[in-house]
């Protein structure tokens, strides 16, 4: 397994701040804000990470072009919940880490037209920096803010190199021995 991004502790603080719009609410409202959302910006595709977000977007018929989820709820395992998707991949992802198999797996899944959910072994969360990393502009990024809501990120160049400044922090630097 390669590791290809590890979450410094500097990083770790700032990524507790929403990457993009924080919508605040139960999980009926947030969705019901979500939608309102996705119809004025009609996304290219929508991008869910995490177990309960995927589960309240499907429950509100918003269907996730990918899905990334770890059967885990606030660190917790949750009993599996079958996501209706075209295509499954299951990858490693240790907490705190960006795989490349986790990496790869993303670019296929959004090159793909089928609905492709991702089941991590390991933890989901940083895989939301590579869903917006590849997802095509003007998409959606969307993941919970525990205790708060969900955050909804849309894809823009500018967030696209926002993104890549906080990978270039984490990039996993190999020291020669």
């Amino acid at each position: 397994m390669i590791i290809a991004y590890n979450l410094t502790l500097e990083l770790r603080r700032k990524l507790k701040a929403p990457l993009g719009t924080l919508i605040r609410g139960s999980f009926a409202e947030t969705m019901e804000k979500f939608r309102d959302i996705a119809e004025k910006e009609r996304p290219t595709s929508i991008i869910s990470v995490g177990d309960t977000v995927t589960k309240n977007l499907m429950k509100n018929c918003m269907f996730p072009q990918l899905l990334i989820i770890d059967n885990r709820v606030m660190r917790k395992n949750v009993k599996s919940t079958p996501f209706p998707a075209e295509n499954t991949i299951h990858v490693k992802n240790p907490p705190g880490t960006i795989t490349q198999e986790a990496i790869s797996a993303i670019q296929d899944a959004l090159k793909s037209s089928r609905r492709t959910k991702i089941v991590v072994d390991g933890e989901e969360d940083l895989l939301a920096l590579i869903a917006i990393s590849y997802a095509p502009e003007n998409s959606f990024v969307i993941y919970g803010q525990p205790y708060e809501g969900v955050v909804a990120v849309k894809v823009t160049p500018q967030k696209k190199s926002e993104i890549a400044e906080i990978l270039k922090a984490m990039e996993n630097v190999r020291k020669a021995k």
